[in-house]
């Protein structure tokens, strides 16, 4: 039997999804034409795809272009052909994207008369994790039984993605927030509920004037991936970033934007100092130097041909954000970032592990930013994540990938801390 060629794209983004195989729930709201490049998302990221439509959906848009994005029958129709129990037991998830009101309220009372709450409700019998997705027009997403509703299924144990808010609408996210919602979600679950964690992403920029500055070329990716990630995962998350490029924090989560390395050390220790973080995730790329006098006027280049500026340190974010934090909650563990130009992995290693040390971080993440295809403005990034006792080195992966590595070994750590207090 010949493959579909739409099934070519699976895996081209990504294998994280490699094996695992989603049910994508469409309902009728006019967001329903996104679920198709949700559908394409998840087969890029290596998930097969099966599209099941309400009866409304599939009057909005056809099956049969479901059928060529996925490659796979559309159900539609409940016939009696055991469908439901067939995708319950072979597929690992479902994601209900867009998920109308009507469609809330029916899962929760367990009607069954279209083909999505019926695989809906087999997937969440079945012990699988279902994904909902609201999307509809902002007074009947605030209507006390649509909220009733929505707590409701979270209480039952389906999982929400919250809509975005804009323009009177509660409109569907972000396609990519979406998919690595589900990715998390099938991979690892919400094994981070409960834990409260800061991330710091992004360049800080030292002004000489109000139009120059000092920075680096970080666009802040990878801490704004770790910040995705762990919300998804269910963290209580809070990002303090500086200015980001071809990036954006998920809606959900609670930012605080800083320009300077100061900015940045006063706010993280403001929070360190409010807050008991479990987990403290260092990703920024702070600017080590600023001007020792600045303008607060554009200088005019017609009247300076030349300048000459001296330079000062800035603040160690890292070296005080840790002293606090281990006063403050000893068990928290700390990730660090060191971002080296170096000739070998041998020689990145040692240098990471100097800091580990100098620092008295738990977790070292070390990269080449002397390589072009990963670091810095790259999708991708390969590390080596150091601890006291074990230096793991990544293949090339997605910078969501990483993030996904990078908690996994706090996590670790957080659980050895944890166990060593009680023993």
């Amino acid at each position: 039997m010949s493959i579909h060629p739409s099934k070519d794209i699976i895996g081209q983004e990504s294998r994280a999804l490699h094996g695992k195989k989603i049910v994508l729930g469409v309902t009728g709201s006019v967001a329903a034409y996104k679920s198709i490049d949700l559908a394409r998302k998840l087969m890029r990221r290596g998930a097969i795809v099966k599209p099941v439509l309400s009866r409304d959906a599939a009057r909005l848009v056809s099956p049969e272009l479901f059928h060529w994005a996925t490659g796979e029958e559309p159900v539609v129709e409940v016939r009696g052909e055991i469908e439901h129990i067939v995708l319950a037991r072979e597929y690992d998830a479902m994601v209900i994207a867009p998920a109308t009101a009507n469609t809330i309220a029916k899962l929760v009372n367990g009607i069954a008369d279209t083909s999505v709450t019926l695989v809906a409700l087999s997937m969440h019998g079945a012990g699988k994790p279902v994904l909902i997705v609201p999307v509809m027009h902002l007074n009947m997403y605030q209507s006390p039984i649509t909220r009733e509703n929505i707590e409701l299924a979270r209480r039952r144990g389906y999982h929400i993605l919250e809509p975005v808010i804009e323009e009177d609408k509660a409109k569907i996210p972000n396609i990519e927030d979406i998919a690595l919602k589900t990715e998390a979600l099938v991979l690892r679950g919400e094994d981070l509920r409960g834990l409260r964690i800061l991330v710091t992403a992004g360049p800080t920029r030292e002004h000489l004037d109000p139009v120059r500055f000092l920075s680096n070329p970080s666009t802040g990716r990878m801490g704004v991936a770790i910040a995705r990630e762990a919300y998804f995962r269910g963290a209580k998350v809070t990002l303090i970033h500086g200015p980001l490029c071809n990036t954006t924090p998920p809606p959900w989560i609670k930012t605080i934007e800083v320009t300077t390395t100061r900015e940045l050390r006063d706010k993280v220790l403001e929070e360190v100092d409010k807050n008991n973080y479990d987990i403290i995730i260092l990703a920024a790329a702070p600017a080590d130097y600023t001007f020792e006098e600045t303008s607060k006027e554009k200088i005019e280049s017609s009247k300076q041909p030349e300048i000459i500026v001296k330079l000062k340190q800035t603040p160690k974010v890292i070296a005080e954000v840790v002293a606090k934090a281990k006063t403050k909650k000893p068990s928290a563990v700390i990730v660090g970032f060191s971002a080296e130009t170096v000739l070998t992995d041998q020689e990145l290693v040692e240098k990471a592990k100097k800091k580990l040390e100098q620092y008295k971080v738990d977790v070292i993440v070390a990269n080449n930013v002397l390589r072009k295809d990963i670091g810095f403005a790259s999708t991708h990034n390969q590390v080596v994540v150091i601890t006291r006792e074990s230096v793991e080195k990544t293949p090339k992966l997605t910078k969501e990938e990483i993030a996904r590595i990078i908690l996994d070994k706090a996590l670790r750590q957080l659980g050895e801390k944890q166990r060593g207090n009680t023993s």
